[in-house]
């Protein structure tokens, strides 16, 4: 009989999923008794607490739960015409429910979402690692570098095919041979995009097992030592998805592997993340603990929190926070408006429900102009949405302006997390709520450690800041501008900023280049307390070096800040007050 315990009606009925057939350390596929496990706990009043005695727990793709959902950032049409998600472990409109693993691991095979909820409330996820038993990531470690070859070894969890010279890359019911690739160097922790090497070779033959040449018309340009990492470039899947849901908190959770986007939020509401780790196993040998992002949070309202984590070794952004702009494309009636998903990876899912605000935005300026509120939304199709609203619409609307919905925008507290082996950003982040980003430490970050961007001409993610406190973090020889205010307005005007109130304060940062802050289109900018330390790379740079670079930016504050060890002829600030639309 399985066990039920329920001595209080106040303490939680606990299901456990060996009671269901699930059988850890087996190899045996859990999927089906875990589902089974997840219908009973979903049936019971009450909270649950779902568990998983210790050990390891397979999850196959044969049994799993395969549902259509269409997830911001992710693929296009063409690159993955079939939206369907294969999904380990699901949860739909499940309430008051913990997930605890007691320690477990979760090994999925094949391509997997690994966990979604949908329109949930009140669920934790505790205490448990998650990872591939082949991850779609391959990987290979410099040998030896001769004039015309490379000598590499593969990593055990990386199997292959060569055929007539070519390699093929082989999974658990998937192959691949082209890609986006990374190269990493051990000595100072940190990855950066390259060719891939595999599919440059003029020919590849196996020396022994796990053991390659690659033989070009050139010197490779690498190091003995080095580990290249290579992947597809399709997004079709997902590490978590949360969808529609309230109050979900992910505590304790060690994800070792995610293909396509890591934990994707999508119109969901108080979301928090306390003690991730998000890097590979260290007895794997692998590099690389993610396809993409590591945290992306799309169109989430309420409050985003993520703190005590470590990020290690993605295939780009650590964490990304930010909502969709949808450009207006017709006006049918006088209170109607069709608008549209612009960019290529995102579509599909309604964007907006009744009562919910929205902002009209000039797209070459980025500056609102007018707002209302929506009575209906209708999807045309999968990129055009049917907007009726409340009030008339707006005169003054131009080609290309877009609108926001801005009743999904988040207050965001990112506080006491490390940051290493980045290759593009380690925090983007626009919401015009509250953001906190505190006591983090950044080290190698290839590009921006911070970036607040916006735009509605490229990714189309909105949106404005209007209150951002980044105090008592660590930048160590991240990319420049470290930090990268960087709306993609085309015309600027001094009176209309796009972004406000944005406080750097207390910070420490070791210079890889300059500048350390470059700032556009910004109100009440505070640079304040903070040490900016230069280095030998940094001050190598020429005289139009600046450490501030300021552009349409007004109410500047920089004081207090110790300047130290920077070459006498890079200047503290260039400040450009022009309003003039840019080339």
């Amino acid at each position: 009989m399985p066990f039920i315990d329920q001595n209080a009606v106040s303490a939680p009925t606990v299901i456990r999923v060996t009671d269901y057939g699930a059988i850890p350390n087996s190899g045996q596929d859990a999927v089906k008794a875990v589902r089974k496990a997840i219908g009973v706990a979903k049936s019971i009043d009450g909270p649950v607490v779902l568990e998983f005695p210790k050990g390891r727990y397979d999850f196959y793709p044969e049994h799993a739960a395969k549902i259509k959902y269409f997830i911001s950032n992710t693929t296009t049409e063409d690159e993955n015409p079939d939206v369907t998600k294969t999904i380990g472990l699901f949860f739909k409109e499940h309430r008051d429910l913990t997930v605890d693993g007691l320690g477990s691991l979760f090994m999925f095979h094949g391509k997997m979402t690994m966990i979604a909820l949908d329109q949930c409330e009140n669920v934790t996820l505790r205490n448990f690692s998650t990872d591939f038993e082949r991850p779609t990531m391959s990987e290979i470690t410099v040998e030896a570098v001769g004039s015309d070859y490379l000598d590499v070894r593969t990593n055990p969890d990386s199997w292959y095919v060569i055929e007539e010279g070519k390699l093929t890359w082989i999974g658990e019911g998937w192959k691949y041979s082209d890609g986006p690739a990374q190269e990493y160097d051990p000595v100072t922790n940190t990855t950066w995009r390259v060719s891939n090497p595999m599919t440059s070779a003029n020919k590849i033959e196996q020396l022994n097992p796990l053991q390659l040449r690659l033989y070009f018309d050139h010197t490779f340009e690498t190091k003995v030592g080095h580990a290249f990492q290579m992947r597809d470039g399709i997004r079709d899947q997902v590490g978590v998805f949360i969808n529609q849901s309230m109050n979900i908190t992910g505590t304790q959770l060690h994800l070792h592997y995610m293909h396509g986007l890591g934990i994707v939020g999508q119109f969901s509401e108080n979301l928090t993340f306390d003690g991730l780790k998000l890097a590979p196993r260290p007895e794997t040998g692998r590099t690389c603990a993610a396809f993409a992002d590591f945290v992306h949070m799309s169109s989430v309202k309420g409050k985003v929190t993520i703190e005590n984590s470590h990020f290690e070794g993605a295939h780009d952004d650590a964490i990304n926070v930010h909502g969709t702009h949808l450009q207006i494309i017709d006006q049918p009636s006088p209170n109607q408006i069709i608008v549209r998903y612009m960019h290529g990876q995102t579509y599909g899912f309604d964007g907006f429900f009744p009562g919910d605000r929205i902002d009209f935005v000039h797209g070459h300026s980025l500056t609102v102009y007018a707002n209302n509120t929506v009575k209906n939304s209708e999807m045309v199709n999968l990129r055009e949405i049917l907007l009726t609203l409340e009030q008339p619409i707006p005169v003054g609307i131009e080609a290309g302006d877009v609108v926001e919905n801005i009743s999904w925008t988040a207050e965001v507290e990112i506080r006491n997390n490390r940051f290493l082996r980045i290759p593009t950003r380690g925090i983007l982040v626009t919401t015009r709520k509250k953001v906190v980003i505190a006591n983090n430490h950044m080290i190698g970050i290839q590009m921006s450690g911070i970036l607040v961007a916006d735009d509605a001409e490229s990714w189309y993610e909105s949106g404005m800041v209007t209150d951002v406190m980044i105090h008592h973090n660590q930048f160590m020889e991240c990319g420049v501008p470290v930090i990268n205010i960087a709306p993609e307005n085309k015309e600027m005007q001094m009176e209309n900023p796009v972004h406000r109130h944005i406080h750097i304060e207390d910070n420490e940062f070791l210079l890889r280049a300059y500048p350390v802050l470059y700032a556009k289109s910004t109100q009440g900018l505070h640079f304040i307390n903070n040490q900016v330390l230069g280095s030998n790379t940094a001050n190598k740079l020429d005289d139009s070096s600046f450490v501030i670079h300021l552009e349409a930016c007004s109410d500047v504050n920089v004081h207090g800040n110790n300047f130290l060890e920077i070459n006498h002829n890079v200047k503290c600030m260039k400040l450009d007050l022009s309003i003039m639309p840019l080339d």
